[in-house]
């Protein structure tokens, strides 16, 4: 073997023996690997409760007079005939629904049957950032899929680097990162993640993917995502 075929070996093998084997992950001091093996959904009650500038309609069944369609205001009070204030951010609709039913029961109805329907949430966002075509907050009134979050924000760019997006999500005071293969995940490696209200998806290079410093990550992420844990240090 002459020399130059010698060296050529040698650095095929350095670079098979640095894709096989992952470097650093999460060299910040507050990140973290998690041994997880998705992202953690949000609380169901979490993702049913009402929010400001959601549009709801309350009817009292066999009172039509009683019926009423309100726009949440920021203050997360409304209005409701004969029984004034309703608190209803951060309530679940039963739970509004239970006190507007006890608040008119004997006094008003003798038997009240209350129905709350959501029409409107326009304050349900997501976030897609990075190489996308049109970055920027989207409105999330039910889970979508990974895919259908990027195809939102009008798909990758021509220089994105699929192998490199991102999932942000905080659940109960935790913050997560999902690290994912894009272009795995459309050959059916793996599932396709649900993205939630209030998620960011970063697709591609990203100060955040830099503090991450996630070096030779691309071969694990062909068969399994990688999630981790963003710690706040005191």
């Amino acid at each position: 073997m002459t020399r130059r075929h010698y060296s050529g070996a040698l650095l095929a093998l350095l670079l098979v023996a640095g894709c096989a084997t992952p470097g650093p992950i999460g060299t910040d001091p507050g990140i973290e690997v998690a041994d997880l093996a998705a992202l953690p959904a949000p609380q169901a009650s979490t993702l049913s409760q009402i929010r400001p500038r959601d549009v709801i309609r309350i009817s009292v069944l066999g009172f039509p007079e009683l019926s009423r369609e309100f726009a949440v205001p920021s203050s997360g009070q409304f209005q409701f005939p004969l029984i004034g204030n309703v608190d209803a951010a951060e309530r679940t609709p039963a739970e509004i629904t239970d006190e507007i039913a006890a608040r008119l029961r004997g006094r008003y109805v003798v038997d009240p049957q209350v129905i709350l329907d959501i029409t409107e949430q326009p304050g349900r966002l997501f976030t897609v950032g990075g190489e996308v075509a049109s970055p920027g907050r989207f409105n999330a009134p039910e889970p979508m899929t990974l895919q259908e979050a990027v195809a939102t924000a009008g798909g990758t760019s021509e220089t994105a680097l699929l192998s490199e997006v991102l999932i942000f999500r905080s659940v109960d005071g935790v913050r997560y990162i999902g690290v994912y293969d894009l272009k795995a995940i459309q050959r059916g490696n793996y599932p396709d993640p649900l993205i939630y209200e209030d998620d960011i998806v970063q697709v591609g290079d990203s100060p955040a993917l830099r503090r991450i410093q996630l070096i030779a990550a691309v071969a694990p992420l062909v068969t399994t995502p990688l999630i981790l844990l963003e710690r706040t240090l005191r």
